[in-house]
């Protein structure tokens, strides 16, 4: 293999040497995925030199997108195991795969052919990322850093995925801190997702302390540099260890304190939990509608849930002073409670407390105790704390009464938790774990884990969400391998009732899906050893779910089953000469069985059950396992009653529906894996009940059925099998068919079996059923087999009985025949058979192998078996196949009788041949394959180059042609074949209707003659995704090295397949015959034949190219419509459609027959031509063959290298020089192609008699046939221009790109300097200039900016490039260099001439547009009714296109149109003259300057009614023109433009009457500012001066855009603050300065004066505020929507972070503006903006200062309503931004709303109490239960005096405050019983059921919250409570029966 391995290899070296990428090198890269398939090891060192060729491909400029996906693929699968290949072993150079990418990633305004070669360039890079040499990281920053634009989100998200991507994963610590900083200032989900992804790869990596080692820098070899790579090395003092090296470790893992914390508050954001706040989580998707389309075709990230789950597992780490363990599922810190008694304040009044004391007894000594308290955590880590903070804060959202969208995210977060958990547990316990000790996970810590996620997984587990169980399901899983004591028993406790039908039926099936994933901890004893005992009572409650009634659950039942299965043996182990012990497990023996778990003791945490010894716990489960015969048994019946249910079988021989097949697939799988397992009693016992079923019973309905279901017995033994059933069934067989059973001829698929035949078929389904397994069983029957055979020849004549017939003769033969393993046990065979073993093989339950202690037996085909299987072809095959061959002479009647006697037969034949696929290997002679390559579907190739190996060793019993057996079956299979290429001749001449099914039969034998070869049987694919399947059913954790035997015998089937077919002459006419049925005139018969068709492609090389002509053929006038429409649904088969249209040589005739297909008017054949046409479309792509003369020298040295270590072959110099030379004559014939398929396509684009339709799809195909390569024919052009203006819209469409793509590819063919250039799409305009960034200061920036406003000294611009369209950096740091533009000279043209082999294509060009007549056709489309909105893009760049290349020829041509359209008031025409006016413009950028100003004065004097519009309509039209002409360029170039612009502006009347002269205006000016983007800072300052001074406007659409531009001008006056603009400087001082710097400029300074001005002015404003209906018209509150407005669009942008120091001073105006009742709108955008702001994380020093302000408000407020709005908004604010808000804080938040338990409007408390419970969720326990006995206390010395008294309404109002903040208390563990509840509840809470209202409501309200949360864990939870206060809870609910 090695040594096919090295020939494989050279062909591809020879490929690259010779430029035969296409087909050579996709050939044998084919060949190479072939061999990688067969698992055989690949040296490192060719490993690494073909990966590293395999990357020089790819990232070859120009390399088509097809060969880079599959270079790209093996690239990935040959660096993808980070074992095999390290950095030490292989470097690989970054910049070309940036220069691609960069330079493909954003599109221009006149490209549109959007290709994948970013999303492979993206691929190619994450995963050669790993052999980027660090010694990069520095250039790597000072290149993509400076790309950063805080204006610009796509650029934002441009450089982000540049940085994640390239950047090395190892040494982060240079630029770690940067990236966080910009994290923190960017507002973008679609940011979030990148760096949450980038984060987790590379915290799991740096748990290895040594990967960022800054030694290894330079120890790494750094011999991979591309030619422009640097390698600048920044200072790093700072970096330096002080000590030895010990890591990267932080705060929390890799991380900070600050940065950690900010990573959970983007965790808890990433659910989207909704709560009461107007989706506060919209911003971050808000801001992300800024990005382009462009980035969506980079590769996505993985999913932000898993990135989260993996950041905080490879966090975790013993790095904090650990809690006392934890004994619930919530695992919070429980200290004994110290300093809790508060003296109650003093009294007056009858013992009642003065009010205001109230408030300060409810928050006095929550801030007084536990400050100076060292800080403790969870199991000791710092990560695990705040995962479990995380999961208790949303513990509500996981139940199924809460759940929604976010329940998925949650509940697939907990399983990826878990998941890596497990994972990353197993890694540390290997010897060569990197992972230092003292950093690596803990025990303490897997259980605490556990125990926080347990409670939610048990609440999700009940969902009716689908993939919400399958994620709880995988992460049970995971737990129960973890920690199975503190799993398995829960899920056990809600299992009994659920199985015992008392509960809706979901929850049945949620509970049996979950016992399948703690399987493990119940079968595994190396999982959990006391797990065992279990297992026999859940299988007995399990009987009722084979239930045909509930297919659901039964499905669930048998996936339980089969999971448990394969892990034990069922046999008796009381009897295996042991003491039986009779020990009591809490089985009772009435039924239905029950499974009890005891309560357990005091103190004792569910999990923690008392441990009982192995020999107790085995002695306990060979008590049970004495019943496995009764289930065993019971079991069986079950599936036979299923059975007998069964609905009648159709004529497909399947009873009901798919629902019902897949039952009995899924019960007989089930099965069959119980019989695998059964001791030999059970075996024989149940072999017994299966045949006295199937021999006392006969049932029509479930022959299918028995067929399985005898099958399953017969895997097991199938010695013992046949011995019972074959003389039975045989002579049944024979007494049927001597009694007349099928001998009704019937041949139609649809036929349904007689009832007097059932005997006869179920008699051959078990016989069937029980020829499974092993060959040799079957030799003693031999001569009944026969006798059978024959007398079923000769006596079935009914479609049923034949085909059974003929499946029985298969499965026979296959049995003889085939290799396959012959037992599948979860032991190996000695094991199984030891004595040891029969005597305790509970012992052995669970047993998992590494691959080589696996011992598989196999049946491999002996010589008796052979002879037998040829006297099976002798006898009954070969005579079958004579009397066919005599039916096809002439002189038969071809009537009923000879069809029948023709589908019988042949079926027999058939199924004969098809039961041999691996009995006799094909040889093929290097004649024929030389044959075969002359007619290959490779066209113009080398031979050489055609990929073939020399076969391998695919387990043929008969591989020597010299055997005379071989020669015998070799001969009559060509005999076979010959028969039915005869047939098909025959057939096709009589083509009556009854020969349909005689065909049908035909075309089935045709498949099994080609196809069933090798182990297509058993189809690789199908046992790779069996194999995929299996494993993921039986992982355990990641990584897993040791399986269940019954995968690892599965796996060994992958190791056969056999991809060499020989296709000689036989087998080309038996292709032709499968065309021609495609193009019968039965549809059914075609529909099949076209299957076969496309499966015989994937197998015969050289079919396409055979039948292509046959297809075309059919295509042609006078074909008869059926065979028409049977050519048209071939071809658009993918396999041929892509072959005919890819190659240039083969696509001229295929469009040439597709173009002539509007022959035939048929609407149902133009349907299929239309199908066709979309299909061919897709897969015709420009011819582009410039890579051939594109030099790549690291190509050519990884060539070298790949060469260097082939040793065991020859190198062949004459094979390259012959590709070579092939591969020129190769492009020679493409190019040739290419040119007659544009001509063929022009004839049909130019003829007037085209239908319309045919037309498009002809300009379609022009506009992709426009090369770059080549220059363009005068023709072709003429046609797309005469096309701009046709009548139909969609050539326009189409031709109009065509004429942008021409004008692209002349300007490239003349600015370029290389076919490098081409390929890249490179040009080199004259004028581009670099100029240096000497200063990069915020000085130099400023200037650079302001600039802009300054008119252009043209005399100077032609001398320096001043210039500049698009700043590509500087706003955070400057490249070295920028691009700049010279003005062009006064009379020439700087870009022409343009390139002398495009002379004629220009001339042409001008020909046609210095004429009036084209642009008055031109204009009669632009301005006629379109229904648009705006200009229209194509239109404008299309007008461009020709402007830019004959500069201002055509201009006197098209003046006149201008000019007429401008003076018409008609939107369109007005529409029409902005796309003219703006096309020119465009165009006119490269124009010389002399020609510019003679344009400019000719339109100066319109601008002033072009900005003076009077019509509504016409508005957006001149809108959208500005945004155009200022898109990416200087405003300098429109000067003209601007001037105007501005001078209407500052000319606007605000106050004038007409809001629309204003708008108008404001809204052009709005085109102006948005398009020009970070330019805008010249001119912001003077805009917002005259936009501020109009803040008064009392127009409401003037003051929206006012609001808009503060957002805008806020965004462009955003600048980062580091002390010098270059990347060193950002990085080093983001890691260097302080954490309070504002480095990245995040604080919204920008505005704040005219923020404070306000904040003064609304107090004047609100004292002059109209009362009632005219208060909307107030200053007061018009500025108070325009503030709003403003905010609001400021918080859903990318910088939104900056908002909070606007808000932070308008927070009191805000709430004030939330309670006004008589301005709905200002009252609504107040509220949602203060609900939104909580989305955003504010920067850190803001936190507290936002919440003083809501706490002021609450306490400073005189409206009550005010306080009731915050209170909600503080508990959304503590949830949102938790993780960043201090542990002082919070207790003060706690203080405050303590305080609020005793406002006076009980609404305010009430609301106080739902924010308290919130809180108290996620806050450490020593809180509550501070609060707890202060409740308790206050509530007890609260008399009521009486009801008239002037005390009684504050002593009502203390009671319910005691009571409101005790619900709340209760309320805050919603899923689980403190040890304080109970009596909290029973002794407390209940005294105050009948107390006053608002009391006894809330006491009810709170038992009603109880009652919902706590119903589906009662069976645990009311084990909390005493029988006493049982009684009380019942009482304080309605009804006792609920608790009895």
């Amino acid at each position: 293999m090695q040594h096919m391995l090295e020939f494989i290899l050279l062909r591809i070296a020879q490929c690259v040497e010779a430029k035969d990428y296409d087909p050579g090198l996709q050939q044998w890269d084919s060949m190479l995925t072939y061999w990688a398939m067969l698992k055989y090891p690949i040296s490192k060192e060719k490993r690494m030199r073909l990966a590293t060729l395999y990357f020089h491909v790819c990232t070859t400029p120009g390399m088509p997108n097809h060969i880079v996906a599959n270079c790209s693929d093996n690239f990935q699968a040959l660096v993808r195991s980070k074992k095999k290949l390290r950095i030490e072993d292989m470097r690989l150079p970054w910049k070309p795969v940036y220069k691609i990418l960069s330079k493909d990633l954003f599109l221009t305004r006149r490209q549109f052919e959007i290709s994948q070669t970013s999303w492979y360039m993206g691929y190619v890079s994450e995963n050669a990322r790993r052999f980027f040499h660090p010694a990069a990281i520095d250039e790597m920053l000072s290149t993509f850093v400076p790309l950063i634009n805080g204006n610009n989100l796509s650029s934002i998200l441009a450089a982000e995925y540049y940085l994640l991507t390239f950047l090395p994963l190892s040494h982060p610590q240079s630029y770690l801190p940067m990236l966080f900083r910009l994290w923190e200032s960017v507002n973008s989900y679609m940011y979030d997702e990148r760096m949450l992804q980038f984060l987790s790869r590379i915290a799991e990596m740096h748990v290895d302390p040594t990967i960022s080692d800054p030694r290894r820098i330079d120890e790494i070899p750094d011999d991979a540099r591309s030619e422009d790579e640097g390698r600048p090395n920044w200072p790093k003092e700072d970096l330096e260890p002080k000590w030895r090296w010990s890591g990267l470790y932080q705060d929390v893992g890799i991380f900070t304190e600050r940065e950690w914390n900010y990573i959970m508050c983007k965790c808890l954001a990433s659910m989207e939990i909704p709560l009461a706040d107007a989706g506060s989580l919209t911003t971050g998707p808000n801001a992300d509608s800024q990005a382009t389309f462009e980035l969506n075709r980079l590769p996505k990230p993985s999913w932000r849930i898993s990135s989260l789950a993996r950041i905080i597992v490879y966090s975790m780490a013993p790095d904090g002073l650990p809690n006392p363990g934890s004994e619930l599922s919530t695992p919070f810190y429980t200290p004994t409670p110290s300093g809790t008694s508060t003296p109650l304040p003093h009294t007056r009044h009858s013992g009642q407390l003065n009010g205001h004391a109230l408030g300060d007894y409810l928050s006095s000594p929550l801030g007084k105790h536990g400050s100076t308290k060292a800080k403790t955590y969870l199991a000791g880590s710092k990560a695990l704390d705040s995962l479990a903070k995380l999961i208790a804060s949303c513990e509500g959202f996981f139940h199924p009464t809460n759940s929604g969208s976010w329940t998925n995210d949650l509940s697939a977060f907990i399983k990826y938790i878990v998941y890596d958990f497990n994972k990353r547990w197993h890694e540390e316990q290997k010897p060569d774990c990197k992972t230092p000790t003292h950093r690596r996970l803990t025990r303490d810590m897997k259980r605490e884990l556990v125990k926080s996620l347990r409670t939610v997984a048990l609440l999700a587990m009940f969902s009716q969400d689908s993939t919400t169980v399958t994620n709880i399901q995988s992460c049970l899983k995971s737990m129960s391998v973890m920690e199975p004591d503190l799993i398995l028993h829960p899920v056990l406790e809600r299992a009994v009732p659920a199985l015992e039908a008392l509960v809706e039926t979901h929850r049945t099936t949620a509970v049996i899906k979950a016992l399948g994933a703690v399987a493990p901890a119940i079968v595994s004893r190396n999982v959990y050893y006391p797990g065992a005992k279990h297992l026999l009572p859940i299988l007995e409650l399990l009987l009722p779910g084979i239930d045909l009634n509930d297919p659901f659950k039964t499905f669930c039942t048998t996936a339980f089953l089969i999971e448990v299965a394969q892990y034990i043996k069922f046999g008796d182990l009381a009897s295996m000469n042991q003491p039986k012990l009779v020990v009591d497990i809490g089985l009772e023996s009435t039924s239905p069985p029950s499974l009890q778990i005891d309560n357990m003791p005091a103190g004792i945490d569910e999990g923690d059950e008392e441990q009982l010894s192995e020999q107790d716990e085995d002695a306990l489960l060979r008590n049970t396992c004495g019943d496995f015969a009764d289930w065993v048994a019971a079991f069986l019946r079950r599936v036979i009653v299923l059975f007998e249910n069964l609905p009648e079988e159709g004529a497909t021989g399947t009873a009901g529906g798919q629902t019902e097949v897949q039952l009995v697939d899924a019960v007989s799988g089930a099965f069959s894996q119980i019989c695998i397992h059964l001791s030999e009693s059970l075996y024989d016992m149940v072999l017994n009940m299966v045949f006295d079923y199937a021999s006392e019973n006969v049932r029509s309905n479930a022959v299918r059925a028995i067929h399985q279901l005898v099958e399953c017995v017969a895997n097991v033994d199938p010695a013992k099998t046949l011995a019972k059933f074959l003389p039975f069934c045989a002579a049944n067989i024979h007494s049927e068919l001597e009694h007349g059973a099928s001998s009704v001829r019937t041949t139609s698929l649809n036929s349904t079996a007689l009832p007097s035949d059932a005997t006869l078929h179920w008699n051959l389904a078990i016989l069937r059923g029980a020829m499974y397994n092993d060959g040799r069983a079957t030799l003693k029957y031999s001569q009944v087999l026969l006798s059978l055979f024959r007398t079923l020849l000769k006596k079935t004549f009914a479609k049923r009985g034949y085909s059974s017939s003929g499946k029985l003769l298969s499965s026979t033969l296959l049995t003889l025949t085939h290799t396959y393993p012959l037992e599948n046990k979860f032991v190996n065979p000695d094991e199984w058979n030891s004595e040891e073993f029969q005597c305790n093989h509970h012992r052995y339950w669970g047993r998992l192998y590494k691959a080589e202690d696996v011992q598989i037996s196999w049946h491999v085909p002996n010589d008796a078996e052979i002879d037998f299987a040829l006297q099976i072809f002798r006898e009954v095959a070969e005579p079958a196949l004579d009397s066919l061959e005599e039916l096809l002479q002439p002189g038969h009647t071809r009537d009923s009788i000879w069809r029948n006697d023709f589908c019988r037969k042949l079926s027999f034949v058939r199924n004969a041949f098809a039961g041999i696929p691996t009995l006799v290997k094909e040889t093929i002679t290097p004649e024929e394959l030389q044959e075969a390559n002359l007619t290959s579907d490779i066209l113009d190739e080398a031979m050489e180059m055609i990929a073939t190996i020399e076969p391998v060793n695919a387990a043929f019993a008969l591989s020597d042609p010299a055997d005379p057996r071989h020669q015998y079956i070799t001969a009559l299979r060509r005999r076979f074949g010959t028969f039915l290429h005869a047939a098909s001749i025959s057939l096709r001449q009589q083509g009556e209707e009854n020969t349909v099914d005689a065909v049908h039969m035909l075309i089935r034998s045709i498949r099994t003659y080609m196809l069933e070869y090798g182990d297509s049987r058993d189809s690789f694919y199908l046992q790779l995704d069996r194999y995929n399947s299996e494993l993921n059913i039986t992982r355990q954790y990641a990584g897993q090295k040791e399986w269940p035997r019954a995968v690892w015998v599965r796996r060994a089937r992958l190791h056969w397949n056999s991809v060499e077919r020989r296709r000689g002459p036989l087998e080309d006419q038996l292709i032709d015959d499968v065309t021609e049925w495609s193009l019968w005139h039965y549809s059914t018969i075609r529909e099949t034949s076209q299957s076969l068709l496309q499966s015989l492609c994937g197998n015969y090389d050289g079919l396409r190219r055979r039948s292509l002509p046959i297809l075309y053929k059919a295509l042609e006038p006078g074909v008869d419509d059926d065979r028409m429409k049977g050519a048209l649904w071939t071809l658009n088969a993918s396999v041929f459609v892509k072959y005919a249209v890819g190659d240039p040589t083969l696509a001229t005739d295929f469009f040439s027959k597709l173009f002539a297909c509007q022959h035939n008017e048929k609407p149902s054949i133009q349907d299929c031509v239309a199908s066709l046409v979309d299909t061919s479309l897709g897969g015709f792509v420009e011819p582009c063959y410039v890579v051939y003369d594109v030099s790549n020298q690291a190509l050519d040295r990884a060539l070298d290298n790949l060469k260097k270590c082939l040793s065991d072959v020859v190198e062949e110099p004459s094979v390259v020089v012959k590709a070579r030379a092939q591969r020129v004559r190769r492009l020679k014939l493409w190019n040739d192609g290419v040119q007659r398929t544009t001509d063929v396509i022009l004839k049909v684009a130019q003829s007037p008699n085209t239908h319309w339709k045919y037309s498009i799809v002809a300009v379609r195909c022009l506009r992709t046939l426009i090369r770059r390569d080549v220059p363009l024919s005068r023709s072709h052009v003429q046609c797309l221009l005469e096309k701009t203006y046709d009548s139909n819209g969609s050539i326009r469409y189409y031709a109009q790109r065509a004429i942008m793509k021409i004008s692209r590819f002349i300007k490239l063919r003349s600015l370029n300097w290389s076919a490098m250039d081409l390929a890249m799409e490179q040009n080199h305009n004259p004028l581009r200039k670099k100029v240096p960034v000497l200063d990069p200061s915020h000085e130099f920036t400023r200037k650079f900016l302001l600039e802009y406003r300054k008119p252009l000294d043209l005399e100077k611009a032609r001398k320096e490039p001043l210039l500049r369209d698009k700043i590509t950096s500087g706003w955070l740091a400057w490249q070295d260099t920028y691009d700049a533009f010279l003005a062009p000279e006064p009379d020439s043209h700087p870009l022409l001439p343009w390139s002398s082999d495009c002379k004629e294509v220009v001339d042409l060009i001008r020909e046609v547009t210095t004429k009036s007549k084209f642009w008055k056709k031109l204009c009669v489309h632009y301005s006629s009714e379109n229904h648009s909105e705006a200009v229209v893009q194509d239109n404008v760049s299309c007008v461009k296109s020709i402007f830019q290349i004959l500069g201002d020829e055509p201009f006197e041509a098209l003046r006149p149109i201008i000019t007429d359209l401008l003076k018409k008031n008609d939107k369109n025409k007005q529409r029409g003259a902005a796309e003219f006016l703006a096309g020119v413009l465009g165009g006119s950028k490269h124009w010389p300057t002399n020609s510019q100003l003679k344009l400019w004065a000719w339109l100066r004097p319109y601008l002033k009614n072009i900005l003076d519009q009077k019509n509504n309509d016409t508005v957006p039209i001149w809108g959208s023109f500005l945004e155009y002409i200022f898109c990416n360029r200087d405003p300098r170039r429109v000067q003209p433009l601007l001037d105007q612009l501005l001078v209407e502006l500052h000319a606007v009347d605000f106050n004038g009457e007409s809001t629309f002269d204003i708008v108008k205006i404001l809204s052009f000016f709005r085109s102006f500012y948005e398009q020009i983007d970070w330019k805008f800072f010249a001119w912001a300052d003077e805009a917002l001066s005259i936009y501020w001074s109009q803040i008064g406007s009392e127009h409401d659409d003037v003051l929206a855009y006012i609001s808009e531009l503060l957002t805008f001008s806020g965004k462009v006056m955003w600048f980062p603050n580091p002390s010098s603009c270059t990347a060193e400087v950002v990085t080093r001082e983001c890691r260097t300065e302080p954490l309070e710097s504002d480095i990245m400029g995040i604080r919204g300074l920008f505005h704040e004066g005219r923020v404070m001005e306000l904040v003064k002015k609304f107090k004047v404003w609100r004292g002059e505020r109209l009362p009632g209906a005219r208060a909307f018209q107030s200053t007061y509150d018009r500025i108070g929507v325009l503030v709003c407005r403003w905010l609001f669009q400021s918080i859903h942008d990318t910088n939104a972070v900056s908002t909070f120091d606007y808000l932070l001073p308008l927070m009191p105006e805000l709430f004030r503006f939330t309670e006004i009742n008589d301005n709905d709108d200002l009252a609504n955008r107040a509220n949602l903006l203060l609900t939104q702001m909580c989305g955003v994380m504010p920067p850190k020093p803001l936190i507290n200062p936002i919440l003083d302000a809501m706490f002021e408000a609450i306490q400073t407020s005189p409206s009550w309503r005010v306080r009731l709005k915050i209170l909600p908004l503080v508990q959304v604010f503590y949830f949102r931004q938790g993780p960043v808000i201090s542990d002082i804080k919070v207790v003060e938040m706690m203080e405050v709303i303590c305080r609020c338990l005793d406002d006076e409007v009980v609404e305010v408390r009430e609301m106080a109490a739902t924010t308290l419970s919130g809180i108290l969720r996620v806050s450490p326990r020593r809180s509550v239960l501070a609060l707890k006995d202060r409740f308790v206390r206050l509530a007890k010395s609260s008399k009521l005096p009486p009801k008239g008294s002037e005390e009684y309404n504050t002593a009502l109002r203390q009671r319910h405050a005691a009571v409101l903040g005790i619900c709340a208390l209760i309320d805050s563990y919603p899923y689980t019983i403190e040890k304080w509840m109970p009596d909290l509840i029973t002794s407390v809470l209940v005294e105050h059921t009948y107390d006053p209202i608002p009391i006894s409501s809330t006491v009810r309200k709170c038992a009603s919250n109880f009652r919902k949360t706590h119903q589906d864990t009662w069976h645990e939870d009311s084990k909390k409570f005493t029988e006493d206060q049982l009684v009380a809870l019942s009482t304080l609910l309605t009804g006792s029966s609920y608790y009895a």
